[in-house]
């Protein structure tokens, strides 16, 4: 008699949390869509291992910017940004990489001084 009730108080619960379960929301995204986040996240990809080397990240230091904050600035970047800033890098010649990586950190920095996005050259 306990086991029976026990059982039937075990088949309700189960029956309430399967049916309290959330159904899966899905859509048809285009191919554009879906190039322009691979695009997106292999233009990521490439600033931030360009921005990993060693003598970037020291210059960025000297500067007073921190490699963290460089990195979440990048992230915050529109499409159009991330782009422009992609093609500066592939641009460089291969041994003056750390300079002109500077140079367009340095821009994009200012461009988002300018629109009030950060605040970086108020502190110096």
């Amino acid at each position: 008699m306990l086991t029976s009730r026990l059982l039937v108080l075990l088949q309700i619960t189960a029956f309430l949390v399967a049916s309290t379960v959330g159904t899966a929301q899905a859509a048809i995204i285009g191919t554009a869509e879906h190039l322009a986040d691979q695009s997106r996240s292999e233009q990521l990809a490439q600033i931030s291992a360009t921005l990993a080397s060693d003598t970037v990240q020291q210059h960025m230091l000297e500067m007073g910017v921190s490699p963290a904050d460089t990195l979440a600035r990048i992230n915050a970047l529109s499409d159009a940004e991330l782009q422009q800033l992609a093609q500066q890098l592939d641009a460089l010649p291969a041994g003056s990489g750390a300079l002109g990586v500077l140079g367009a950190l340095f821009l994009v920095l200012l461009v988002l001084e300018l629109i009030g996005v950060t605040n970086v050259f108020s502190k110096l």
